[in-house]
Formats: C-alpha cells, sequence, structure tokens
C-alpha cells in the first residue's frame, strides 16, 4: 500500500470518528423522538453485532470464543452498551444532544477519579490540573438554571452521568479481563450481547416495538447511519488509527466530538448554546487536554531534579 493511499485513509478514519461519532448524538435524538429508547439501541447494536460477523467471516476470521471471553463481552456489553449507551439514549428524550456530548465529554475525569479511588493510582500533577478544570466546567455546565428547570432535563443529566461511571468502571474491566483478540469479533460479541440486554430491558419496561417500514423517513436514515456508519465504520476506524498513529492523536476525538454535536444538534434542531455551555466546553476541554497530556509540568520536573 502506498504512502499517499496511507494518508488518505488515515485522513478518512479520522474524519470518521471526529464527524461520524460527534454525530451519534444528533442521530440518536432523531430517532428517539419517535421510537423508544430501549428498543431504538437494541436494534441498533443487534443488527450491527450480525454485519459484523458477516463482515468477519468473509475476511475469513475465526468466530469462536471460549465460555469465559463470552462472559467478559457480556458483562462490557452490559456496561458500556446496554446501561451505558441505553442510558443515554433515554437521557436523550429530555436532554439536547449537543448538552449531552458536552457531559459525556467529562468521561476522562471520571475514569481518572475511579482509578484513583478504586484502583490507588496516583493522580499527576498535569491530571490534577485536568481534575480542576474539569470539576469547574461541570459545575458551570449543570448550574444553568433556565436548563435545569426544564422537565426532566435534571434526571435525564443525572443518568448520564450514572452512564459515565458504567463506561469508567468497563474501561477499567477491560484493561484486565480476558477477550478474543481480534477487535472485530470482540466488538461482535460485545455488540450482541449489549443488543439482547437492551431488548430484555425494552420488553420489560413495555416498550412498543414498530416495524421499520411504519417509521418517518429521518428516523429510518439515521439508525441506517447508526448502524452503518456509527457502529461499524468509525469503530473500525478507531481501531484502525490505534494501530497507526500514536494514542494522543486519536485521544483528540475527545476534543472534536462535543463540538460537532453542539453545532449539529443547534444547525438541525436548533438546540440552544447559552454562553455558560460556550464556557464550561471551554473550560471542560481544556480539563481534559491535561488529564490526557503525557507531559510534566516544568515547575514539578525542576523539583524532582
Amino acid at each position: 500500500m502506498s504512502k499517499n493511499t496511507n494518508k488518505l485513509l488515515i485522513v478518512l478514519a479520522f474524519f470518521a470518528i471526529y464527524v461520524i461519532w460527534g454525530s451519534t448524538y444528533l442521530l440518536n435524538k432523531i430517532a428517539v423522538a419517535e421510537l423508544p429508547p430501549f428498543m431504538l439501541a437494541s436494534i441498533r447494536f443487534t443488527v450491527a453485532s450480525i454485519f459484523i460477523f458477516i463482515i468477519a467471516k468473509i475476511a475469513g476470521t475465526s468466530l469462536k470464543i471460549t465460555k469465559k471471553q463470552l462472559l467478559n463481552c457480556s458483562i462490557i456489553g452490559f456496561l458500556f452498551l446496554t446501561f451505558g449507551n441505553g442510558g443515554v439514549v433515554w437521557a436523550l428524550k429530555f436532554v439536547d444532544s449537543g448538552f449531552t456530548a458536552l457531559e459525556i465529554s467529562a468521561q476522562p475525569l471520571v475514569v481518572l477519579l475511579m482509578m484513583y479511588f478504586l484502583e490507588g493510582k496516583k493522580i499527576k500533577p498535569m491530571s490534577l490540573i485536568g481534575v480542576i478544570f474539569g470539576i469547574i466546567g461541570i459545575y458551570l455546565l449543570v448550574s444553568q438554571k433556565e436548563l435545569i428547570k426544564q422537565e426532566g432535563m435534571a434526571l435525564g443529566m443525572l443518568t448520564i452521568f450514572a452512564c459515565m461511571l458504567s463506561w469508567a468502571y468497563g474501561s477499567l474491566f477491560v484493561a484486565k479481563a480476558n477477550f478474543p483478540k481480534n477487535y472485530f469479533v470482540n466488538t461482535g460479541y460485545q455488540m450482541l450481547t449489549g443488543g439482547v440486554m437492551l431488548c430484555i430491558l425494552s420488553l420489560t419496561f413495555g416498550e412498543t416495538w414498530t416495524s421499520p417500514t411504519n417509521w418517518s423517513a429521518p428516523v429510518l436514515g439515521s439508525m441506517i447511519l447508526l448502524i452503518v456508519f456509527g457502529s461499524i465504520i468509525a469503530f473500525t476506524a478507531f481501531n484502525y488509527l490505534l494501530k497507526v498513529v500514536s494514542p494522543e492523536k486519536v485521544a483528540t476525538s475527545t476534543y472534536v466530538n462535543p463540538i460537532i454535536a453542539l453545532l449539529l444538534g443547534w444547525y438541525v434542531l436548533n438546540e440552544q448554546i447559552t454562553t455558560q455551555s460556550i464556557i464550561a466546553a471551554v473550560v471542560l476541554l481544556t480539563g481534559v487536554y491535561f488529564i490526557n497530556t503525557k507531559r510534566k509540568l516544568i515547575l514539578f520536573a525542576r523539583f524532582k531534579k
């Protein structure tokens, strides 16, 4: 493969994790306005898993999995998809898509604090600055009285935070658990088990399932985009980038996704962007930068010497 081809693939992959992942908040918001949230998420991940398995088989990849690996995939499927994503889709019934993405941008902060409290991992000086910025940013975001007063807004924000805790714990679990070596197969089983559990959750809550033939064009289009682009293409691009560029560059999606979501929500759905939300976004993303960066504070480095 030529260098030009590699460069083009890298550019397309970054476009996928920047724009496609950033647009999934809008797509879910459009779909959940008409479809029950757990049904929506269940169909998305179950169908995506079937396509992933088909692609894997065409590529000659074995789908074999041990009982332990299947159990681990089920646990992650629940933490990341059933509770983590299903809860966010449910919250989108009450919370704007851009606001949701902005709140979720604090995820690195939640992971860092969970590692500190559960694993006793020390927080480095740069990360500590990030934590301070993150806490201030979250406070600025959730303390907007004009937004909190909206029906279901407070409950939606609390639900999103609970989902962030689920993702954070899942991130720690992934680092230690045994999974299939092939990331495509691994993702397929996570999506399948997560989708099945979402189906059970949907039926438990008595959600009414409808045929895609009865969906409106915007909802049907959103679901197709979520399955093909959000669940399959963007994730493949993410894993491709992890192999060919540094993790720090891949992590830049954390800064871009909420901006894309905010702009799309404002442009397509006329969602309100307050001045305080913009300030909160700047503070939050600054905190995420300090948490993700591997650079050391000059003051602390000199002190150590």
